[in-house]
């Protein structure tokens, strides 16, 4: 894919949803929204494990039934298509066999997505805070927008009118200027108010740790600094860009931070983990992705670079 600039990622042309059937209600009220807005294609896509649909014959024995589980998730599909066609928006519906996660990239290549939508659900109450593993593959194998809805999102109160908000969680490193850039363009397209949030440690983990307490100040002046570079859409369009630092979790300060604001999109930048890192799971856009009250947008960083003797700064849990 070609041209994977902030242009295209804010006006795309086509959204691929990625679905298992059971949360289309909540995936499609977001996903017609962002096709209505932008006037992308829908491409609405069901994968089926290999061997995964199990039917019963006379004698009680199970087997396979592909022919089957192919007819029930395209009839499953083609109400939504219907729903969406509607409303004037182009709208497929497409089943697949196979890995889930690989046939999502398959897909995204085959239609050249320019943004991929899909659910996140808590699997138990140890691991109420992980994602799917569909859900994490992709989130770490595709470099283009990734907007996933989890079961607790919802449309914010007064959606069709009123003022909306966007909430970029930043690091501050440079790395994560294109996400701050996306974050920019997608206000500026919704006419939307962007908060740029910088989470500090809790001053008395600080104070313990050595740190002098007055970062505030300078992450604040860092915001500014990011919001002035980042504040002027290719466009033209304005957008009020309001710089905030708070102390604490930061995942905790990032989802309180977008219910105080009532924010109807998170961005966040993914930085690359080891695959220890990966395998523990334990990170703040997990926890963010699990428990979000609105869509959380997801867009890989560039891996930090350390040859220029720069160190980080600032920088957040996330």
């Amino acid at each position: 894919m070609t041209d994977l600039g902030p242009n295209r990622w804010t006006h795309p042309a086509v959204i691929l949803v990625a679905t298992d059937l059971t949360d289309l209600e909540r995936l499609m009220t977001f996903a017609m929204g962002q096709a209505s807005e932008t006037g992308a294609r829908l491409i609405l896509l069901h994968v089926l494990p290999g061997g995964g649909s199990m039917a019963v014959d006379a004698v009680g024995m199970p087997y396979y039934d592909p022919v089957g589980a192919i007819e029930f998730a395209a009839k499953t599909l083609e109400p939504w298509c219907t729903m969406a066609r509607e409303r004037n928006i182009i709208c497929d519906a497409l089943v697949r066999e196979g890995n889930a996660a690989q046939q999502i990239a398959a897909s995204v290549r085959q239609f050249q997505a320019d943004r991929i939508l899909l659910g996140t659900r808590s699997r138990s109450k140890v691991s109420k805070l992980l994602l799917g593993s569909v859900a994490e593959q992709v989130l770490r194998s595709v470099n283009l927008p990734v907007i996933t809805v989890g079961p607790e999102a919802h449309l914010p109160v007064g959606s069709s009118g009123g003022e909306k908000v966007v909430l970029h969680a930043t690091t501050l490193r440079e790395a994560s200027r294109p996400s701050a850039a996306l974050a920019c363009h997608i206000a500026a397209v919704q006419q939307a108010r962007l908060v740029l949030l910088h989470v500090l440690p809790p001053i008395d983990e600080m104070e313990r740790g050595g740190l002098p307490t007055g970062l505030a100040s300078t992450a604040l002046h860092e915001l500014r600094n990011l919001a002035a570079a980042v504040g002027t859409t290719e466009c033209g369009c304005p957008v009020h860009v309001e710089p905030l630092v708070v102390h604490g979790n930061p995942s905790i300060e990032i989802l309180a931070t977008s219910v105080e604001q009532r924010a109807s999109l998170i961005v966040l930048g993914a930085t690359h983990r080891s695959a220890l890192q990966n395998l523990t799971r334990d990170r703040t856009i997990y926890r963010v992705l699990a428990h979000a009250h609105c869509p959380v947008l997801t867009l890989h960083e560039p891996m930090a670079q350390e040859s220029n003797g720069q160190p980080e700064k600032l920088v957040t849990q996330i």
